[in-house]
Formats: C-alpha cells, structure tokens, sequence
C-alpha cells in the first residue's frame, strides 16, 4: 500500500520561501521512479487545485500558471522524496499541501502540510 507523509509546512510572511518534502513508502509491485508524481492544495471553503506535476524518467515538470516562475517540483528517487520548493510566497498561496500519485494529483494523497502566508 502506498503511503505518502508531506512534511516542510509554517507560517511565513509575504515574498518568503518554504520547501516542502513527500516521503513516499510501500511502492511494492514498481518502484517509486516509475510514478509520475504532483502537488495539489487546498485553500479553506475552495476546492483542490493542482499546482505542480513531475513524469516519471527524467522528471520533466509541469506547474500551474498560478505558480509558475516561483515554485520549483523535484524528486530524488533514492530517498523514494518528492519535493516543492516555493519561492515569493504570495496570500493566496495559503492552503493546505498534499502530494500525490500520478500528474493530475488524483491518486493516493498524503495527510498533508499547512502553509500559510501572512504578515
């Protein structure tokens, strides 16, 4: 059974940086390289939203316009880790982060972390 734990949430203020870290177990029948991988969020009172996507392979990655330019999807497939590095946080950036398998964010989820951006 494939377990995902996120990590790497706070508080931080307007412009600051977080990265946020997925540990990924239980990859069993194929190994965690071979899964495409993605973060998705979650805001109060709104629906989920995908923010980022990584293929498996070489890992070419893809981003929501919302977050383009700022936040940067990687993985280290030794350490079965999927990471987000988020740059010039903005408000509206605040929500809940989950990462998933698959590109689109709609296979299994982690518990996820909390990031919120405020003053």
């Amino acid at each position: 059974e494939v377990q995902l734990v996120e990590s790497g949430g706070g508080l931080v203020q307007p412009g600051g940086s977080l990265r946020l870290s997925c540990k990924a177990s239980g990859f069993t029948y194929s190994p965690f390289s071979s899964s495409a991988m993605s973060w998705v969020r979650q805001a109060p009172g709104k629906g989920l939203e995908w923010v980022s996507g990584i293929n498996r392979g070489n890992g070419a990655p893809i981003y929501a316009d919302s977050v383009k330019g700022r936040f940067t999807i990687s993985r280290d497939n030794s350490k079965n880790m999927l990471y987000l590095q988020m740059n010039n946080l903005k408000t509206a950036d605040s929500a809940r982060y989950y990462c998933a398998t698959g590109l689109s964010g709609s296979g299994v989820r982690g518990p996820g972390t909390q990031v919120t951006v405020s003053e």
